[in-house]
C-alpha cells in the first residue's frame, strides 16, 4: 500500500527508496512489531475478560498436568494480534501490482489458515474441552484452503510463465529437478497441499513451551527472508547456483513481517509467558513458512529450516504407531520436548536450547544453495 501511495504524498528519493526490497523488509519487521507490542496488553485483556485461558486437563498425562500446572488460566489464542500485525504489516509494505503476484495468495492463506485455528480455538473455548474442532474438519478446512492458493498460483500467470512450470528442487544435485506441472499440475498441487499444511500442524505440534515455537518461528523467518529474497534476484540465484523465480523476492517483506509480529509475540511469550498463542497463531504461522518455501521453490529446504517442527511432529507420529502396533511408547512422552520436560530438564532449557538447534539449522540451509 504503502508503495502506491508514495508517489502521491512522498518525495521522489523515498518513492525510490520503497522500490527497494531490503528497506520493505525492514519496514515490515519494524511495523509488525510495534503493533504486537501495542496490541498486545489490550488482546491479553480481552481474552482474561472472555475467560480464555489454558487448560492443563484432559492431557492424557498425570506428570504433564502436574509440569504445567502453574499454567492454569494463562490467556490463549493471542494468535490473534500477532496475525492481525503480520497482516497489517505485509499491506502496508508489499507489493500488489501486476508484477508481484505472490503477495494477495501469501496474505489469503496467512489469513485462512489463522480463522481455521480460531475456530478451533473457539470451539475449544465453548465445549470445555482440548478437543476442539474434529480432526478431519480442521485438516479438511485446512487443505481445502491450501489447494486453493496452489490453484491460484498455478495458473499461466503465476508460477508456469515465472520458470517455466512448477518443478521440485533438488539440494545437493545441480541442474536436477522433477517437472510438477505434467497431468495438470496435479503433482504440484499435491505436494502444495502436504507443505502448507504441514507445516501449519509441525509448528502447532511444537506450541508447547513457553516461547518454543516463537523463537524457532524467529529463525526460520530470517532464513526465508535471505532465501526468497536470493531465488528472487536474477544475479544472486546464479551465483548461488538455485533456480531464479520472478517475484519470489517480495516474499522477504512477508518474512519480515513474520519476524517483527515473532519478535513483539515472543515480549508476552517468553517465559513464564503472559499469554500463549493458541490454533489461531501456530496454524497461520506455520502456513506462511510453508508459503515462503513453495513460492522459492525450496520445498525440501524447508525440511532444513524448520528441522524442529520436523522432528517435533515425527516424534508424534512415531509415538502413535508403536504404541498403536507394539503397545509400547518410544518416548516418555510426545511431542519431544515434553520427552526432555519427563527427563527432569527445566522448560527454561529446553527451550533455549531448542532456539540454539533452530538458529543452527537455519544456517546450514542457507548452504544447501552453494553445494547444489
Amino acid at each position: 500500500m504503502f508503495h502506491w501511495l508514495a508517489p502521491w504524498i512522498l518525495s521522489e528519493d523515498m518513492c525510490r527508496l520503497l522500490g527497494y526490497i531490503s528497506f520493505r523488509t525492514a519496514g515490515a519487521a519494524v511495523t509488525a512489531f510495534l503493533l504486537a507490542i501495542l496490541l498486545g496488553p489490550r488482546v491479553i485483556r480481552w481474552l482474561r475478560r472472555l475467560g480464555v485461558g489454558e487448560r492443563v486437563d484432559g492431557t492424557g498425562s498425570q506428570r504433564l498436568e502436574e509440569l504445567h500446572a502453574h499454567k492454569q488460566g494463562t490467556p490463549t489464542m493471542g494468535g490473534v494480534f500477532v496475525v492481525a500485525a503480520i497482516l497489517v504489516a505485509s499491506l502496508c509494505w508489499l507489493r500488489f501490482d501486476g508484477g508481484n503476484r505472490f503477495s494477495w495468495p501469501g496474505i489469503v492463506l496467512i489469513g485462512g489458515f489463522a480463522a481455521v485455528g480460531f475456530w478451533d480455538d473457539w470451539v475449544k473455548l465453548h465445549d470445555g474441552s482440548k478437543r476442539g474442532i474434529g480432526k478431519r474438519e480442521k485438516q479438511g478446512a485446512l487443505t481445502i484452503l491450501a489447494l486453493l492458493v496452489a490453484l491460484w498460483l498455478l495458473v499461466p500467470a503465476g508460477l508456469q510463465e515465472s520458470i517455466g512450470g512448477p518443478h521440485l528442487y533438488i539440494p545437493f544435485l545441480k541442474d536436477v529437478s522433477v517437472d510438477l506441472a505434467v497431468a495438470f499440475g496435479v503433482p504440484f498441487l499435491v505436494l502444495a497441499v502436504l507443505v502448507l499444511t504441514g507445516s501449519a500442524n509441525a509448528v502447532n505440534l511444537t506450541d508447547g513451551l513457553d516461547g518454543l515455537a516463537t523463537g524457532c518461528i524467529i529463525t526460520a523467518a530470517i532464513a526465508y527472508a535471505v532465501i526468497t529474497y536470493a531465488v528472487g534476484r536474477v544475479d544472486w540465484s546464479a551465483y548461488l547456483l538455485v533456480p531464479h523465480v520472478a517475484g519470489a523476492g517480495e516474499m522477504a517483506v512477508l518474512m519480515g513481517a513474520l519476524l517483527g509480529g515473532a519478535l513483539g509475540f515472543l515480549w508476552f511469550n517468553a517465559a513464564p509467558a503472559m499469554v500463549f498463542m493458541g490454533d489461531v497463531g501456530s496454524l497461520g504461522l506455520g502456513g506462511a513458512l510453508g508459503y515462503a518455501a513453495l513460492v522459492s521453490r525450496t520445498e525440501l529446504v524447508l525440511l532444513v529450516v524448520g528441522g524442529v517442527f520436523v522432528v517435533e511432529a515425527l516424534s508424534v507420529i512415531v509415538q502413535v504407531a508403536s504404541f498403536k502396533l507394539r503397545g509400547k511408547r518410544v518416548f516418555r512422552c510426545a511431542p519431544l520436548h515434553h520427552h526432555f520436560q519427563f527427563g527432569g530438564m527445566p522448560e527454561t532449557r529446553v527451550v533455549v536450547r531448542t532456539w540454539v538447534v533452530s538458529a543452527l539449522l537455519a544456517l546450514c540451509s542457507l548452504a544447501l544453495f552453494k553445494v547444489r
